[in-house]
């Protein structure tokens, strides 16, 4: 299960778990450059690793492994593998990876909102 960095934050906040700390914890948990994408994708159906490396072109087989692994750790996916030969493996979202929707929908709506905006500061 994944913890917040105690680095950076006051010890209290820490035994405490107050604001920042969810914020944190939140944070770890979806922290890995595809993490967010890996989530949305898997949002309405189980998926196979390859239609998850088809959606991610730009992921390497190794970083697209290491974040399906550590998702999987954090219990935000499920990992589900078919008996069959060769094996058919599938993954799917749990309840608490479920739970994260909502946040990755209103980064959405945020990025629709404001996304054209800051590329035209940026221009």
């Amino acid at each position: 299960m994944a913890k917040i960095c105690k680095y950076g934050f006051d010890d209290s906040i820490i035994i405490n778990k107050r604001d920042l700390y969810g914020i944190g914890f939140t944070q770890n948990l979806l922290s890995g450059r595809w993490k967010y994408f890996i989530l949305w994708f898997l949002k309405d159906e189980k998926k196979r690793f390859s239609e998850i490396k088809k959606f991610l072109s730009g992921i390497s087989q190794g970083s697209l492994t290491k974040q399906l692994k550590e998702l999987e750790n954090d219990g935000l996916i499920h990992r589900k593998v078919h008996p069959e030969v060769p094996p058919r493996v599938e993954y799917s979202l749990t309840e608490m990876g479920m739970e994260i929707l909502p946040i990755l929908r209103m980064m959405e709506s945020y990025g629709k909102k404001h996304g054209e905006q800051a590329e035209d500061y940026l221009s």
